[in-house]
């Protein structure tokens, strides 16, 4: 079982957030892929992997506490990443599973974590792959907000919206705009 069964098994089938992490989730897979397919007439790429991880990244959502997203569970948003990684692991995905824990933004620090106070293990959650960036990079295009879900954000938004967390967030999404985009 994978991507899209997986996403209903957790989901359900005839929910909201369902609905909301599908849309949001193939467009990531969309974007991921167009990334993918441009970089692997230069380095191998896994792009089965790739268009997987994009479609389960969010997975975890479905145990937050994200009303706007028709979640009601216990956690608090910014954990779905360790949830998510969870979730794989038990359906024998390591791989799928690391990306969906260092998916958030351009990757959690364990100085992000602490200076942020996030209730995060203190561990490093940055994407270490090539596969693992270019699904990072390509979620940051798209929000799960209900009304925006297919409309791609300019990079000039993408960067406006890492600028929150510091000029070195730029600079990770910068070098890979410029990597992924040649």
């Amino acid at each position: 079982m994978h991507g899209e069964e997986l996403l209903q098994k957790y989901f359900g089938t005839e929910s909201v957030s369902l609905a909301i992490v599908l849309e949001h989730s193939r467009a990531v897979a969309r974007k991921a892929l167009e990334v993918a397919r441009r970089l692997a007439e230069k380095q191998p790429l896994d792009l089965q992997f790739i268009e997987e991880a994009a479609l389960l990244h969010d997975i975890g959502i479905c145990e937050t506490n994200a009303a706007k997203l028709g979640c009601s569970g216990e956690a608090p948003y910014i954990v779905h990443g360790i949830l998510g990684r969870q979730i794989l692991e038990s359906e024998g995905l390591p791989r799928h599973a690391l990306l969906c824990e260092r998916h958030i933004g351009v990757g959690l620090t364990v100085d992000d974590i602490v200076s942020q106070n996030l209730p995060l293990p203190h561990r490093e959650m940055v994407p270490l792959t090539t596969e693992e960036r270019i699904v990072c990079y390509a979620d940051l295009f798209f929000s799960k907000k209900p009304d925006n879900l297919s409309r791609e954000k300019s990079v000039a938004e993408v960067r406006q919206n890492l600028g929150v967390f510091g000029e070195h967030k730029i600079a990770i999404f910068d070098n890979w705009h410029q990597n992924f985009n040649k």
